[in-house]
C-alpha cells in the first residue's frame, strides 16, 4: 500500500508539473501572438500616421531648415551669377593662352625665318638674320645651257613640242637636296650684314658680293643669295669644290655654281650639257614632263641618272621640236 501511495504521489505530482509547463507554453503563445499583433497593427498605422509624419514631416523637420536650404539656393542664382563672369574671365585666359600661342608661334617662325644665328665664317664671328619666308624659286636667270662638243648617240625625249637630249639613260630617284656645310646658302637667303671677308664683283654695272661660294645682291635693307651671275670673277672658290668634265675642259662645280679656271682666277660660266653633279642644292623643283620627273633650277633641267653606281644629275639640252 505504503509504495501505491508513493507511486500515486509521483504521479500527482508530475501531472501537476506537466500542467504547469502547459499553461506557460500557453502563455507565451499568448504574448508572441500578441506582440505579433501589435507589430501587425504598427504596420498598418505607419502607413497613415508614421510614413507622413516621419518621412516627410521628419524631413520636413529638417523640412523646417529645408526652406533655409531653399532660400540657399535661392541665392545660387547670385552663385551663377558670378559663374556668369567666369565665362568672361575664362575668355581672358584663353585670349591670353592664345596671345601667348601666337606669340610663339611668331617666335617660331621668326626663328625660322629671321631668327638670328652666329656663323663662324673665315674666324669672324657674324650675326646672320635669316629669312626663309621669301621664295628662293623667283630666280629664272641661272642662264642657258651651253652645247656639248660630244655627239648625242642616244635619241632625245620628246613631249610637248620639246627634245630633252641626255647621253645617259633616265634613271629615276627622288630630289635630295644637298647641304655644303654652314658657310654655304640656298637662294633667297637674306643677311642683315656681310662678313669682313666678302668682296665686291662688278658684273655688266651691276655689283654683288662674294663670299666663300655665297653671291649676294642688296635688298630690303640686307643682302641676299641669288644665282651666280654668268661672267663673275674671283680670286678663288671653296675647297669642297668638285671637278666636272665637260667633254673639252674641267668645270669645278660648287652650290649649284659651275667655275671655268680663267688663269689664276676661277669665272662662273653657264652649265655645259651633259655634265655631271653628284649633287644638286636646296631650290630646285621637281617637274615632271610627260613620263620623266626632271630637277629645275632657273632655266637648267637635271635629269637623274646612275652612272658608275652611283645616283648622279645630267644637265640636260633642251631645244624646240621644229
Amino acid at each position: 500500500m505504503k509504495n501505491i501511495s508513493n507511486t500515486v504521489k509521483k504521479s500527482a505530482l508530475l501531472f501537476c508539473l506537466i500542467g504547469t509547463f502547459f499553461l506557460i507554453s500557453i502563455d507565451s503563445f499568448a504574448q508572441r501572438r500578441g506582440n505579433a499583433g501589435s507589430r501587425g497593427g504598427a504596420t498598418h498605422t505607419r502607413p497613415a500616421a508614421t510614413r507622413p509624419a516621419t518621412t516627410r514631416p521628419g524631413a520636413g523637420g529638417s523640412g523646417v531648415q529645408r526652406p533655409n536650404n531653399s532660400a540657399n539656393r535661392a541665392t545660387r542664382p547670385a552663385n551663377s551669377n558670378n559663374k556668369a563672369t567666369r565665362p568672361a574671365n575664362q575668355n581672358t585666359r584663353e585670349q591670353n593662352i592664345a596671345n601667348r600661342n601666337n606669340g610663339n608661334n611668331s617666335n617660331r617662325n621668326n626663328n625660322n625665318r629671321t631668327g638670328n644665328r652666329n656663323t663662324n665664317i673665315s674666324g669672324n664671328t657674324v650675326n646672320v638674320n635669316v629669312d626663309r619666308s621669301r621664295d628662293i624659286n623667283v630666280y629664272n636667270r641661272n642662264t642657258v645651257v651651253r652645247r656639248s662638243t660630244v655627239v648625242y648617240a642616244r635619241p632625245p625625249y620628246r613631249y610637248g613640242g620639246y627634245r630633252y637630249y641626255g647621253y645617259h639613260p633616265y634613271y629615276y630617284h627622288p630630289y635630295r637636296p644637298y647641304y655644303w656645310g654652314p658657310v654655304w646658302h640656298p637662294w633667297g637667303f637674306f643677311v642683315t650684314t656681310l662678313a669682313v671677308t666678302a668682296i665686291v664683283v662688278s658684273v655688266e654695272s651691276t655689283q654683288y658680293h662674294y663670299d666663300q661660294g655665297n653671291w649676294y645682291a642688296p635688298s630690303n635693307g640686307g643682302y641676299q643669295v641669288v644665282p651666280a651671275p654668268v661672267g663673275g670673277t674671283v680670286n678663288n672658290i671653296p675647297s669642297g669644290a668638285q671637278t666636272v668634265n665637260t667633254g673639252t675642259v674641267n668645270n669645278y662645280y660648287y652650290g649649284g655654281t659651275f667655275y671655268e679656271k680663267d688663269g689664276s682666277n676661277y669665272k662662273v660660266v653657264p652649265p655645259t650639257a651633259g655634265t655631271l653633279v653628284d649633287n644638286l642644292p636646296e631650290g630646285g623643283t621637281e617637274v615632271t614632263i610627260g613620263d620623266v620627273k626632271y630637277i629645275k633650277f632657273g632655266e637648267t633641267y637635271y635629269q637623274p641618272v646612275h652612272v658608275d653606281g652611283k645616283d648622279k644629275y645630267e644637265v640636260v639640252l633642251v631645244e624646240e621640236d621644229k
